[in-house]
Parts: C-alpha cells; sequence; structure tokens
C-alpha cells in the first residue's frame, strides 16, 4: 500500500517525468538528429571547395581550419593542405583508394577509432576531397542540445510551477471536502460548496453538502418520529393506568375496565406489529429472491372483505376481479399488510361504499369518503405524519415501503365523490 500522500505523488511523477525527459533528450534525441548533422557537415564541406582550383589554392588554404584538403591532379600527384596533419593522420594518403570511395560525393570512414566525412569534386581529371573529423558534428549536437535543455528547462520549470499551484489548490479542496466528511454530523459546521469551479470535485462538494443536508433531516425526523411513537405508545398506556385507578376508587366497574384494557392492547398490539413489519422490510431488502415469489392476491382481498365488513356493516364493498389478472410479485403476508393497510385507512373515511378493482395487471382501491388536502398528499407515506384529522401513523408508509420493494408503484388521487389508490408497475 502507498502510504505517501498526494504532494508527495506528485513530486514522484514530476521526477519520473523529468527522468524521461532527460533520457529522450539526452540519448534518444541525439541518435534520431545524426542525419540531419551529417547533412550538414557535407553542406559545410562542399561550399569551400568551389574556391580551392588548383595545387597552390589547397596548399595556401586559409579558408578553415578544421577542413583538410586533398588534390589529386591528373597525373596521380597529391597535394595537401597546411593543416592536413592537424585533422587527419597524413598516412591516409598511401590508403586512400581502400578508405575513400571517390566515386561518391560524399560519405564517412573510420579511421584510427575516429569518425571522418569527406566530400568529392572530380572535374577533368582532377580530384578534390574536402575532410573534416566529427568534431563539427560534436559540436553542433552539443549546441543543439544546449538549446534544447534549456528552452525545454525553462518551459518544464514554467509549466510545473503551474501544475504545483494547480496541484496544491487541488490538494486543498480534497482536504476540505475530507474535512467536511469527517464533520458530516456536526449541525454546527458550515457546509457550503466553493461556488468558484465547475469541476468533478465541485461536484463531489456538492454532493457532499446534500448528504450532509440529508443526514440531518434524517436525523430531525428520526427524533421526531420517536416523538411520535413514544406519544402513540403512552396514549394506549395512559388510558389503561387511569381506568385501573378508577376501578381500585371504586368509580369504574371491573368488567368496564377489563373491556378498555383489552381495546387499548389491541391498539397496541396493532403498532407493535406495525413497527415490527417495518423493521422486517429493512431486513428483506438484503433477501431478493423474496422477489421470486408471486401470489394470487384475490385471497388475501376476499379475506380482507370478510374481516373488515364486520367493522362497518353500513360501508358497501363491491369487488371486481378478473381471475386472470389476480397472480403478483410477494409474499401472501407482504399482501395482507398492503389490503390490510389500505382498508383500515379506507373505514375510517368512507361513507357508503368502497370498490376494489383487480384488471390490467393494477390495482384499484376507492372509497366514497372527503378527497385529501394537496399539502396533504405530498407527504400521506410519511410515518406519523400529521394530516387534516389526526395522524396517519404508519400504514400508509408501510404500504409504499412494500410495494416499492416488490417494484410496484402507487398513485392517490382524488376523484369525483371520493379518493382512489392505485397498484402498478
Amino acid at each position: 500500500m502507498i502510504k505517501s500522500n498526494l504532494t508527495e505523488q506528485l513530486f514522484i511523477v514530476f521526477m519520473i517525468v523529468l527522468g524521461i525527459m532527460i533520457i529522450s533528450l539526452g540519448l534518444i534525441l541525439p541518435n534520431m538528429l545524426i542525419p540531419i548533422y551529417e547533412t550538414n557537415v557535407y553542406n559545410y564541406l562542399r561550399q569551400p571547395l568551389s574556391f580551392l582550383q588548383n595545387e597552390e589554392d589547397i596548399k595556401g588554404n586559409t579558408i578553415n581550419t578544421e577542413v583538410a584538403y586533398l588534390y589529386i591532379s591528373t597525373n596521380g600527384t597529391v597535394s595537401i593542405s597546411d593543416n592536413f596533419d592537424e585533422i587527419i593522420d597524413t598516412d591516409i594518403i598511401n590508403s586512400l583508394d581502400s578508405t575513400l570511395d571517390l566515386n561518391q560525393e560524399n560519405g564517412k570512414f573510420k579511421y584510427k577509432r575516429n569518425t571522418y566525412y569527406y566530400v568529392t569534386s572530380i572535374s577533368n581529371g582532377k580530384i578534390r576531397i574536402a575532410i573534416t573529423s566529427d568534431g563539427y558534428v560534436s559540436s553542433m549536437r552539443r549546441s543543439i542540445l544546449v538549446i534544447i535543455f534549456e528552452v525545454v528547462g525553462i518551459t518544464f520549470v514554467i509549466v510545473s510551477f503551474f501544475i504545483l499551484v494547480w496541484s496544491n489548490n487541488l490538494v486543498n479542496r480534497i482536504k476540505k471536502i475530507k474535512d467536511k466528511i469527517d464533520n458530516m454530523n456536526n449541525e454546527d459546521y458550515s457546509h457550503v460548496a466553493d461556488t468558484r469551479y465547475c469541476d468533478e470535485l465541485y461536484t463531489l462538494d456538492r454532493a457532499v453538502q446534500d448528504m450532509h443536508l440529508y443526514l440531518m433531516e434524517q436525523e430531525e425526523y428520526k427524533n421526531q418520529m420517536y416523538q411520535n411513537i413514544s406519544h402513540d405508545f403512552k396514549t394506549p398506556i395512559t388510558v389503561m393506568k387511569s381506568y385501573i385507578e378508577a376501578c381500585e376508587d371504586g368509580i369504574q366497574t371491573k368488567d368496564e375496565t377489563l373491556k378498555v384494557i383489552k381495546e387499548q392492547l389491541k391498539k397496541l398490539e396493532i403498532k407493535v406489529h406495525s413497527l415490527l413489519y417495518l423493521n422486517k422490510l429493512n431486513y428483506l431488502r438484503e433477501q431478493r429472491d423474496r422477489l421470486n415469489e408471486q401470489y394470487d392476491i384475490s385471497l388475501i382481498i376476499y379475506a380482507a372483505v370478510d374481516k373488515f365488513k364486520m367493522s362497518r356493516p353500513d360501508v358497501e364493498f363491491v369487488l371486481d376481479i378478473d381471475k386472470k389478472s389476480t397472480v403478483f410479485r410477494g409474499s401472501a403476508d407482504m399482501w395482507e399488510a398492503i389490503i390490510d393497510n389500505i382498508l383500515n385507512n379506507f373505514l375510517r373515511y368512507a361513507k357508503k361504499k368502497i370498490k376494489i378493482t383487480v384488471k390490467n395487471n393494477k390495482i384499484t382501491l376507492y372509497n366514497d369518503g372527503e378527497t385529501i388536502d394537496e399539502n396533504v398528499l405530498n407527504n400521506i407515506f410519511t410515518p406519523y405524519e400529521k394530516g387534516v384529522k389526526g395522524v396517519f401513523g404508519l400504514g400508509l408508509s408501510i404500504v409504499q415501503k412494500t410495494l416499492h420493494f416488490l417494484h410496484y408503484e402507487i398513485k392517490i388521487e382524488n376523484v369525483k365523490n371520493g379518493v382512489k389508490f392505485t397498484i402498478y408497475e
């Protein structure tokens, strides 16, 4: 595992890049430029030959002391410039035919481990030869490399400066984001994103800020829900306690007290069951194999109607069920929770009629109660969200969470003379 921080890693990258540049410019580039150097050498040697027309010009050469000249007359006499032995050993004259290819206009040869370049000019049987060592090539190579290194070095320093400034700013921004993440649960910490930039880090910064706000909202929601649950549980307990005390004081009869206690215990049992079911849904999210289950929901609907119509004999239940569209994803307990919670909600508001329709892979539930205020509709699935007539409780939240787990949607809308719930894919 690399334990260095970003600044150290950037420094290492710079050193690697610098090493690659030195290798490229110091070794690879010079070898690639050799043909260019040699072409310049041949041009450099060729130009003075036009001024050296005879033996006297060769011997008295003062044009360039770095170039040696040979003059071979038509009778084979060889004349050399005064600086010939300074450039190359005069013994080479005895092996000109084997060392130089006089039929070529230019070329190079090795002599005593040194490299030499030459240019020939033949006119009327007279041969003029200009020879120089590789010192010119080396000098040209050094000059070009110095220029290249100077230009590239200055460019590298300038670019490195800007990259270091940019990277330092980048590292500081990352540190600030990390600081925000470390203080994610701190309500007093400022999570305002830096709006000077519009890049991926800004997007990440905004995501961290949004996450912080979401966590704060969830924390507030959790605290509010705990308060609502505590109040919801406390009410039946308070009622039972007051009836027991009244019974002990002789104000209430024992039978009446037991009846109230049973009613309140039933309410507590329903609330506890709802909370346990919500926790069960969170557990089931990890068990996706439950999505492979299928169930005929008409069985649940008939059983639910038989159960609930006893509570409201004044309400008419109308069923319109297509037997070809009754199989849905999910288990019996899941659909029982969905249908029971919706009908339990309907019984509180329905006047005279509840209708359930199952067709075309959709479930529609209608009641002729009062329409729901639009402000209430927006939060109707929130646990313990207070509505116009009190607390919704956990029922509709259980319905939505269960349906989402099964990949179904639910829509609630006000219609003429009532409210309609639609379950669909």
